[in-house]
């Protein structure tokens, strides 16, 4: 609810299968989205449908750690991200 707070929209999803359709409307039905964030607990699932965007300049799929914390794949798609821009790991282990 803090984006909301921001003046975000928001696309609450309770499962997986709520965040793929969400994630569907906002990248086919629109282009007003240059990034969408989404939790990494739900990103681990939609790990295929994320992928279709790696290479795209827009949207940008920015992950985020859920409320129980981060597990790592936010830092791991930024490290990736870099190196495919930079050619080369410049943010270290």
């Amino acid at each position: 609810m803090g984006f909301k707070a921001l003046g975000l929209d928001t696309c609450p999803a309770a499962n997986a299968q709520e965040a793929k359709e969400a994630l569907r409307r906002l990248t086919r039905e629109s282009d007003d989205y240059a990034i969408i964030y989404i939790e990494e607990g739900l990103a681990q699932q939609l790990s295929a449908e994320i992928d279709k965007f790696k290479d795209s300049v827009t949207p940008a799929i920015i992950l985020i750690p859920g409320r129980e914390g981060s597990i790592g794949l936010g830092q791991s798609a930024l490290k990736a991200a870099v190196e495919r821009a930079v050619g080369t790991n410049i943010l270290g282990d």
